[in-house]
């Protein structure tokens, strides 16, 4: 198999992201190796030509652009989003068993439950602090390693699990954390443990909130005898993250070009960081400035909504309509939806299909079977939001 530069630097990318909050904070620092200048949204800004910016809301989305030519003749776009079904940790989360600590835990987003019993499993996200001294302040945290478990029932213990098995959302999937002879154990002691390790300066910190998810510790890889596949968690949607960020460090600077990464994707988008939200428009409005209206500078521009669509899957092939089942490593997807799950017409269709064809890229189609419901994503959100033609 040969190795790929590109793929295994994705990977990477995708292995060290378990979280929105992870896969921002290494976006940021991408950007910021190659120049890119952060804003911040309770400040002035003061943007010169040719320079390069980038912003983060909730610590969970970002806007990255180029300010070269003239945003109000129309800008280039990417949209993604940066969070993935999951298993998030409740704030009163502690449960003790028969000596068993566990955490509750709520699914977040359509979350295909099965696959999340007997993993080795570890947490990551975000916790709130109050400091001596010091105001309030946030931290990343990632255990990097497994530290629960979600241990199926023995088949001794449950003869119809392969024939007649249905999971409870609430009591079915509780991790195991660790044994314990204490009647009221703390998350927040596990916590401050890992804390200390990840952030020195802040040991003994008060943790006063946190936003942590389970995550499954196996690696991403290529796998297949040729290599010609990809597995991992959060593909979807870190895959489009990821290629949207490439796409705006490569980008050549003659033209306006913005990337657009934003949370809550998996649960409808409607939130101050979502694509439901503000703030896309906000950013917008302030990189305009008095140049050109929103509307103009709307209609001159393409927004590329990139998300993970459905490829045929071998064994279910009668769940695609026989004329839209794209193939794996058969190229880039058009997604169509005339209900408006998604936002595709024949202008920004055919706009897509030229480009691939002066690039010599295959393009495939992806349309529900008319008797399934299909899934949506960030772009028609954001095209009513913005007024921006959207692929």
């Amino acid at each position: 198999m040969t190795t790929d530069p590109f793929v295994d630097d994705f990977l990477e990318f995708l292995g060290a992201s378990p979280t929105p909050f992870h896969a921002v904070a290494n976006m940021a620092r991408r950007l910021e190796t190659a120049g890119f200048i952060r804003l911040r949204e309770q400040e002035s800004w003061d943007l010169e030509v040719n320079q390069r910016y980038y912003v983060v809301r909730n610590g969970s989305s970002l806007v990255a652009f180029c300010n070269t030519g003239d945003p109000g003749q129309g800008i280039r776009l990417v949209g993604a989003h940066t969070d993935s079904p999951c298993l998030k940790i409740k704030p009163q989360p502690e449960r003790v068993r028969r000596g068993y600590f566990q955490v509750l835990a709520e699914p977040y987003g359509g979350v295909l439950l099965n696959p999340w019993f007997d993993r080795d499993l570890s947490i990551a996200g975000r916790v709130t602090l109050q400091a001596s001294g010091e105001s309030l302040v946030h931290r990343l945290l990632d255990f990097r390693r497994p530290v629960a478990v979600i241990p199926s029932l023995a088949i001794h213990l449950d003869r119809d699990a392969n024939s007649n098995r249905s999971i409870n959302a609430h009591s079915d999937t509780l991790p195991i954390l660790l044994r314990t002879e204490e009647e009221n154990p703390a998350l927040t002691a596990v916590l401050a443990d890992q804390l200390a390790r990840e952030h020195p300066d802040y040991a003994g910190a008060e943790i006063l909130g946190f936003e942590l998810s389970l995550y499954d510790t196996q690696p991403p890889a290529r796998i297949g005898v040729n290599g010609e596949f990809i597995t991992g968690a959060r593909l979807d949607n870190l895959a489009s993250c990821y290629i949207g960020l490439r796409a705006v460090l490569d980008h050549d600077h003659q033209l306006p070009a913005l990337l657009v990464c934003n949370d809550h994707e998996e649960v409808g988008s409607q939130s101050a960081a979502g694509a439901d939200g503000p703030f896309l428009r906000d950013v917008i409005n302030r990189w305009l400035g008095n140049r050109a209206s929103m509307t103009t500078a709307m209609d001159r521009s393409l927004l590329v909504s990139a998300d993970n669509a459905h490829g045929l899957h071998p064994n279910y092939t009668e769940r695609h309509d026989e004329n839209h089942d794209p193939l794996l490593n058969g190229g880039p997807v058009i997604k169509v939806n005339h209900n408006q799950r998604y936002a595709t017409n024949s202008e920004t269709a055919g706009m897509f299909k030229a480009l691939c064809r002066r690039a010599e890229v295959p393009v495939q189609s992806f349309v529900s079977r008319a008797d399934m419901g299909c899934g949506t994503t960030i772009g028609p959100i954001t095209a009513g939001e913005i007024g921006v033609k959207t692929l």
